[in-house]
């Protein structure tokens, strides 16, 4: 599946589960081991483990199995590695303090508004 449609995907079931200030970042040009990275907010540890499980689960439905899972212990930061798109689950606290925009800040960024379902 191309990068863009599994991102489509992705973003579709972020917003279902309520996670917002949604950005991708076309990592294409400046990196070799992703093309993009989804990065979304959730308010609570239920919420981000919630939006992990969901996006693990509807995407497995579609014979598309996460390479990588991190965060599940504190749920401050849930990363799912899909090769081509990592997602990145954050609680507000720890978006801000690791501020991933920042640190990708050459990259072009998509912002998905959250009334886009």
């Amino acid at each position: 599946m191309e990068s863009d449609v599994l991102v489509d995907k992705i973003v579709e079931v972020i917003l279902s589960k309520k996670g917002y200030d949604i950005k991708v970042l076309n990592l294409t040009e400046i990196s070799g081991f992703a093309d993009q990275f989804i990065i979304c907010s959730a308010d609570s540890d239920v919420q981000v483990k919630a939006i992990a499980d969901d996006i693990d689960k509807q995407l497995r439905k579609q014979g598309i199995k996460c390479h990588n899972k991190e965060g599940y212990d504190s749920l401050q930061w849930v990363l799912l590695d899909y090769f081509d798109v990592i997602v990145h689950i954050f609680r507000v606290e720890s978006r801000n303090f690791y501020n991933l925009e920042k640190l990708w800040n050459d990259a072009p960024v998509r912002i998905i508004e959250d009334d886009q379902v």
